[in-house]
């Protein structure tokens, strides 16, 4: 089933899109049209390699299945967090010492381009700094302080530690036995800023089109899109429709699962209320494997988000439930209403280590070797996909050389195949839940 069937209604309720002005409206592909680079994925990784291509001075045209932010991108959490969603150690036991510190600078590198790109197209979207990472129990504070020490010795990471007895001055909450705090990442309105990025790319001459599905690519050295109602041919290609590429590529869809996450946005609180939750006004994530994350918003609601659904059906009961779950978080917050809950899905790999290259790459044939991909976010692409974009502009534009750092990562196709693999995960996410309840 077309994971736009499913998540349909998932998208019709969402803080983001009630709160965020009209974006522009783009022209549906129709007709034949050629382009140095064709973009397939109007999210925050799409435009952002749209943007940085046609400051190269590339003809772009860039193709969505929906809308402009429809997906991941415009309807996320909304926290741009510095690394990756897999442990760094993922990444030094692959590619090694130094290029693992050029993975971690680039995660840095992701974040200062979020307030570059805001400073120079005048993108309003909300941010704030700041970010909690903190630990729900004694033995979970001491893998995270042990994490920092490492983190703080081999990359420099700079972040505050928060200990037992100062916990309480960060969070007003009993869930929490201690933490860092990390003044360099933050939260944002993530359709506010996609938007923005829209706006940009139709500044700079790049060709949006919405509602143009990609139902097939023919390889070659001109690369052809066939959609509904037209043709775009392009000699680079970049895949960056994550989970709603519909089959348009087989050899990406092994290598990702669709997850589905979901947030609410409670009533307006009482200023004071909502200033004391959590006074620094940072984002907010726990360690757990299957974690809870929530932050306050301009306005003194708190956004909170905490289930995932390892298959494409929709948890019953869901706003009561994260209701339930946020109330568990803050107990003085027990009978305050949910007003919008949303949700969509996320792509993961096996790794949760972020998967981009080339078809070519991957066991698509030399013809292949134009079409570039970014997928494998798990959760944590807020900040990464700009930059994720940025890397394949390099690569079209002719130095690979970060690009090809990324591909290096290994990734294995989830087991069992179309028919096992949803099961498999959700028997393993259970394994997880109950390591995270010790």
């Amino acid at each position: 089933m077309s994971l736009f069937r499913a998540d349909q209604s998932l998208a019709s309720h969402s803080y983001y899109a009630a709160t965020v002005p009209q974006g522009p409206c783009f022209p549906s592909l129709s007709g034949e049209l050629e382009c140095d680079v064709a973009v397939v994925g109007g999210g925050l990784a799409g435009l952002s390699a749209a943007i940085e291509l046609a400051d190269l001075g590339f003809d772009v045209a860039l193709l969505d299945a929906r809308r402009i932010g429809y997906g991941a991108s415009g309807r996320n959490g909304g926290q741009a967090l510095a690394g990756l969603a897999c442990e760094q150690s993922v990444i030094e036991s692959q590619l090694g010492a130094a290029d693992s510190r050029a993975v971690w600078d680039m995660t840095l590198e992701a974040i200062a381009l979020i307030h570059a790109r805001c400073e120079r197209f005048g993108i309003d979207c909300d941010w704030q700094g700041g970010y909690l990472s903190l630990a729900t129990s004694e033995r979970k504070g001491r893998e995270l302080a042990q994490w920092h020490e490492h983190m703080q010795r081999r990359y420099g990471y700079q972040a505050t530690p928060i200990g037992p007895g100062e916990v309480g001055d960060w969070i007003a909450s009993p869930r929490f036995h201690s933490g860092l705090h990390d003044p360099l990442s933050g939260h944002l309105h993530p359709l506010k800023y996609c938007i923005g990025l829209a706006r940009a790319a139709d500044k700079l001459g790049v060709r949006i089109f919405e509602n143009s599905a990609v139902t097939s690519l023919s390889h070659g050295t001109t690369a052809t899109l066939h959609t509904a109602d037209g043709r775009l041919r392009a000699r680079h290609v970049l895949l960056a429709g994550n989970v709603y590429l519909n089959g348009v590529a087989p050899l990406l869809a092994r290598r990702i699962m669709p997850v589905g996450t979901y947030v609410v946005a409670s009533e307006q609180l009482d200023p004071a209320l909502a200033r004391s939750l959590i006074p620094s006004r940072a984002a907010v994530c726990d360690t757990n494997f299957v974690l809870d994350y929530f932050r306050p918003t301009p306005d003194d609601r708190l956004l909170y988000g905490g289930r995932v659904s390892y298959s494409t059906v929709t948890p019953p009961n869901l706003e009561a439930s994260m209701r339930a779950r946020m109330a568990r978080t803050f107990p003085q917050l027990k009978g305050t209403q949910v007003e919008y809950a949303w949700g969509g899905f996320v792509d993961i790999s096996m790794n949760r280590a972020p998967d981009f290259g080339r078809l070519s790459d991957i066991g698509g044939g030399r013809e292949a070797a134009n079409v570039y991909y970014l997928q494998g976010f798990s959760g944590h692409g807020l900040a990464l996909t700009g930059l994720a974009g940025k890397l394949v502009a390099e690569a079209i534009g002719g130095d690979a050389t970060r690009l090809d750092t990324f591909a290096r990562i290994r990734h294995r196709p989830f087991p069992g195949g179309p028919m096992l693999r949803t099961p498999a995960l959700v028997l393993g996410m259970a394994y997880y839940r109950l390591r995270d309840m010790l």
